[in-house]
């Protein structure tokens, strides 16, 4: 088989099942498509051969994956992240995360360190502000390709934010934005005291229950300890991260602050004057000028609340979707 055959057997490919039924062995079209032996001029095309190869190889359903643990059984992907893949495991108990290049497995091994300090170092009244971590190995493929994978818990009945802007394309009113944001203030105040940064507060990583209120921060590829620099960030992103990150500064409590202000902020059809007050306040460029402590900006913004919209009342809030 040649290169261009070979890619586009593989880009016409839904899944391996297919690849299989028409005779293609893995580890051949693995050694045609490999960007080490690719022909000249075609690196990129290899790159993105390869890489789907490995994703379909990935998603055989019902393929058990065994480690020093457990054996589990893993499915189909139920999600795409920034650097990974996450597929169900044993019939949707749990979420298999699996970087799409090996050259990103420091961000998974930094994700499985930062979920450990959580479950170790955390207030335990907080944790259900992050996914609980199951386990962390080392995963190999027909292609001897070695990639950290995390399994970790699924959080079931949730929506990113990302989901909540697409289905409010106005805007949601200041009050509903309040809860979240008074919810995600008190989950990354958990992550500092641990001694975290989160590093990367976007809104595919900020899921809401809408009907329950609830809150939960996922993707901590990107966490680092307080002082340390976040080692990437988010390409599509990048215009919303406060100054220090692109410059490879040591990233504190401010740093978070600053993006999780910026996001819940965008949330908001018209914010009133004096909450875009507040928050300029939390995004100057120099982390120094800005709040410092999650919990204590908390307080603040309770105080402004009451001033704004009298005492605290639950209300309803639901996707369009899901209504």
């Amino acid at each position: 088989m040649t290169f261009d055959e070979a890619v586009a057997v593989i880009g016409a490919a839904g899944s391996y099942a297919e690849l299989e039924a028409a005779g293609h062995a893995y580890r051949m079209l693995v050694k045609v498509v490999h960007p080490d032996v690719a022909p000249a001029g075609r690196g990129p095309a290899a790159t993105v051969a390869f890489a789907r190869l490995a994703e379909l190889w990935s998603e055989r359903d019902g393929r058990p994956v065994t480690t020093r643990r457990a054996t589990y059984r893993v499915g189909g992907r139920v999600a795409t992240g920034d650097i990974a893949e996450l597929y169900a495991v044993d019939g949707d108990a749990a979420l298999l995360k699996l970087p799409r290049r090996p050259g990103d497995n420091d961000l998974l091994a930094a994700e499985a360190a930062a979920l450990s300090t959580l479950a170790t170092e955390g207030d335990p009244k907080f944790r259900a502000y992050a996914p609980r971590l199951v386990e962390s190995f080392t995963h190999e493929d027909a292609a001897r390709a070695r990639r950290t994978a995390n399994v970790i818990t699924r959080q079931r009945g949730f929506v990113s934010l990302a989901e909540v802007n697409a289905a409010y394309p106005g805007g949601l009113d200041p009050r509903d934005v309040a809860w979240m944001w008074r919810r995600l203030l008190t989950g990354l105040g958990w992550a500092h005291r641990a001694g975290l940064v989160h590093g990367a507060v976007l809104p595919e990583h900020v899921l809401i229950h809408p009907a329950e209120h609830g809150l939960v921060l996922v993707d901590w590829c990107y966490a680092v300890r307080t002082g340390t620099a976040i080692p990437a960030l988010v390409a599509k992103h990048r215009a919303v991260y406060p100054p220090e990150v692109a410059a490879k500064r040591p990233a504190t409590a401010a740093t978070d602050i600053y993006m999780a202000t910026g996001l819940l902020l965008r949330l908001i059809g018209n914010p009133p004057e004096p909450l875009r007050r507040f928050a300029r306040g939390c995004r100057y460029d120099k982390p120094r000028m800005r709040p410092q402590d999650a919990w204590h900006l908390l307080e603040e913004f309770d105080e402004l609340l009451a001033t704004l919209y009298g005492p605290r009342r639950f209300r309803a809030f639901a996707m369009p979707a899901l209504s």
